[in-house]
């Protein structure tokens, strides 16, 4: 085999490690609510999130060409892909620390702050830093805003429409409903997070000399990615699930029915109309803490909220640094 091949396939392999804990780590995004209201069995709720995954990767090309081409620009050629290990290491190695500690932190930005600290010390490597403003942090900043706001607004809306009926039905009523919520919410993570994947992929493809076109995703990559994030969800995430689903707010089913269909329709928004890359985790967390909000605002837990902000914001630039360790240790083996 030659250099360019063996280093385009490492690559991949983090890519698809990368994809594993992303499922993992990021399951809670999906049947955290369900869980918790008992709507769904954990198992059933797994099953059903990773099938949604699988679904909504291929779905998700927008999002998957934003990845691979309006991040960053890097010259062709064996140090390049160098580049791109080390970044998906540095996103691997902060999903890990946040799982540990029960963090739901973004795996998506964990993966752009990777491959910007990687791409600052290579050489030739250009950071596209209008494209990370407006896709990353602008998203970033707005997409929990519109999460609380409208998980707050639809909330109050449900408790309006059934405020004369028996709550003993109303929950078991959104049970039911939380089934589609999820499901729709599973189809949603796979849009964003599969896509990220195979837009490193295609990157690697592009930058090992593999393809001429920085854009184009070989069906291969739509079903590798999408089974490895299927797959990861499936082992399940449960220190961020329990995080998600009881320590901010104690959740009933029209609550969770409301968090999860919100989050949805702002993935989906993103997804097929701006093809902006968002965080799920941000996405469902606000949303959730909106839903909570409409009890009163003590219903909240903004302590642990607070820990998971803290944790949205280091994601970046944590993740950007452990990346520039892994690069300057890697580096030798793509010279």
């Amino acid at each position: 085999m030659t250099p360019e091949l063996i280093a385009v396939l490492a690559v991949i392999v983090a890519a698809m490690a990368f994809d594993y804990t992303n499922g993992f780590h990021d399951a809670a995004n999906a049947i955290a609510t369900s869980v918790s209201t008992r709507a769904l069995t954990p198992r059933i709720a797994l099953l059903l999130a990773a099938v949604g995954n699988f679904i909504g990767a291929h779905f998700g090309a927008g999002v998957a060409k934003t990845v691979g081409d309006g991040l960053v620009t890097l010259p062709t050629g064996v140090g390049s892909l160098g580049v791109v290990f080390a970044g998906v290491l540095g996103a691997i190695a902060w999903n890990l620390i946040t799982w540990y500690f029960g963090l739901p932190s973004s795996s998506s930005h964990a993966l752009f702050g990777g491959l910007v600290g990687a791409t600052l010390l290579a050489s030739g490597g250009i950071v596209q830093w209008g494209n990370i403003g407006e896709k990353v942090i602008l998203p970033m900043v707005l997409s929990p805003i519109v999460g609380l706001t409208l998980g707050y607004l639809l909330m109050l809306a449900i408790l309006w429409l059934f405020r004369k009926g028996q709550p003993g039905k109303l929950n078991r009523g959104f049970r039911w409903a939380q089934t589609l919520s999820a499901a729709a919410m599973s189809v949603g993570h796979g849009m964003q997070d599969a896509a990220k994947t195979m837009g490193i992929v295609v990157l690697a493809l592009y930058t090992g000399g593999f393809q001429e076109s920085k854009t184009h995703i070989p069906g291969w990559v739509f079903w590798t990615s999408a089974t490895m994030l299927a797959l990861g969800t499936y082992s399940g995430g449960w220190r961020i699930i329990r995080t998600l689903g009881r320590k901010i707010i104690d959740l009933g089913p029209p609550e969770g029915f409301a968090a999860e269909t919100v989050a949805s329709a702002v993935l989906y928004f993103n997804a097929l109309v701006l093809k902006a890359p968002i965080s799920t985790t941000h996405t469902i967390t606000s949303a959730i803490m909106g839903v909570g909000a409409t009890k009163r605002l003590s219903a909240v837990r903004w302590n642990v909220a607070g820990n998971i902000v803290l944790a949205w914001i280091i994601t970046f630039p944590a993740a950007a640094l452990i990346a520039c360790v892994a690069y300057l240790l890697v580096r030798p083996l793509f010279g």
